[in-house]
């Protein structure tokens, strides 16, 4: 891709799509991001993607996500005012400037959360983020796997309170500290994480994310378009594997410390039928189980894909009845090194099994 370059209007739309597949069941929804981008697009705003390898190496980086309960945030809309509050507390407290913005995540909502902020501070957005899919904590980034400070880091609301975490003993104390925070403003709150520099981006991030998900969502909308099978086409072209089909049958669903907490049971069909898929989620799904027996796990990002159209379905929009079909794609390599795992692996999750690819079998 070229140093910058502004993402079209027909690039909106794949990128929800890309980015609610990679998010694992979590993220949040992208829907409403993407109807205000649209907003924003028909009023002539562009945004810009700019290749991470073309920062300089002094260059410092927002990085944004919403932390929270995803079912929380279905019942909150997407401002753009409110995605860029932890930002600028961050730059009043640093005192400069961002030369552009990312995501912490490029699943789901927080895929397209640092083009609102973009479109309003008028700065580019970074072809990266530092999980390539979801996670539910603020610790499970590339960036901590390397060892890289998290702090400071910002949360804000909307009634105007921000806070701004200076220091932390470890990164999993950043993320008690602004889970504590987020539940008391409410379970879902904007953050800015630890800026970034550009050298850091370059050789921590995972990069051209961005770009993954708007081709993730086309290749989904151009088998829809041709009457194709888009969950075939998904796992062609990511090269994933289908786990299994069946149809919703009980969805045991909580919010509870600021997260999406439960369980999905799934009856099998076709090649399936008489086998029963369970699947536990923490806004994320994180371990699927065919007849009590683990088949996959995070960091592998499972996802759960409406049989007809392909859409991904959320872990807040879990419904009984809905058909479904489970698919596996790869997690990006950092995730499954050993100081990867240690972060994102099953026992993270406090799971007393190891991390298996899906893929090894």
């Amino acid at each position: 891709m070229t140093a910058e370059r502004p993402i079209e209007p027909d690039e909106l739309e794949p990128l929800a799509t890309g980015a609610w597949i990679l998010g694992a069941g979590g993220g949040g929804s992208p829907y409403d991001g993407y109807l205000n981008l649209r907003e924003l697009y028909r009023g002539g705003t562009r945004i810009r993607l700019i290749d991470p390898m073309a920062l300089a190496d002094d260059d410092l980086i927002a990085v944004v996500s919403t932390m929270g309960a995803p079912l929380v945030g279905q019942e909150r809309l997407t401002d753009p005012r409110l995605s860029i509050k932890p930002v600028l507390a961050l730059q009043d407290y640093l005192g400069v400037k961002f030369r552009a913005v990312m995501a912490v995540e490029i699943g789901g909502g927080n895929g397209l959360e640092p083009m609102l902020v973009a479109a309003t501070l008028d700065i580019p957005v970074v072809d990266a983020d530092a999980m390539g899919r979801a996670f539910p904590e603020a610790q499970m980034t590339s960036f901590a796997i390397h060892g890289l400070k998290m702090v400071p880091m910002a949360v804000g609301d909307i009634r105007g309170n921000a806070v701004v975490v200076t220091e932390a003993e470890n990164p999993k104390w950043v993320e008690r500290m602004s889970r504590a925070v987020c539940t008391v403003l409410g379970s879902t709150a904007p953050t800015a994480k630890a800026p970034r520099t550009g050298r850091e981006v370059k050789d921590c991030a995972i990069l051209y994310s961005v770009s993954r998900a708007i081709q993730l969502g086309r290749t989904v909308h151009e088998a829809r378009a041709r009457h194709g099978d888009p969950v075939a086409a998904v796992l062609e072209s990511e090269g994933g594997r289908l786990m299994f089909t069946g149809k919703v049958h009980d969805v045991d669903r909580r919010t509870t410390a600021g997260f999406l907490r439960g369980s999905a049971r799934l009856e099998g069909l076709d090649g399936d039928q008489g086998s029963v898929f369970e699947v536990d989620f923490q806004n994320e799904y994180l371990i699927g189980r065919r007849d009590g027996v683990p088949i996959v796990t995070v960091p592998d990002i499972i996802c759960l894909m409406d049989s007809e159209t392909g859409e991904a379905v959320g872990t807040e929009t879990l419904r009984y009845g809905q058909r479904i079909r489970a698919i596996a794609l790869p997690a990006p390599p950092i995730l499954a090194t050993p100081a990867g795992l240690a972060l994102v692996g099953p026992r993270a999750f406090n799971y007393d099994i190891d991390y298996r690819p899906a893929f090894s079998t």
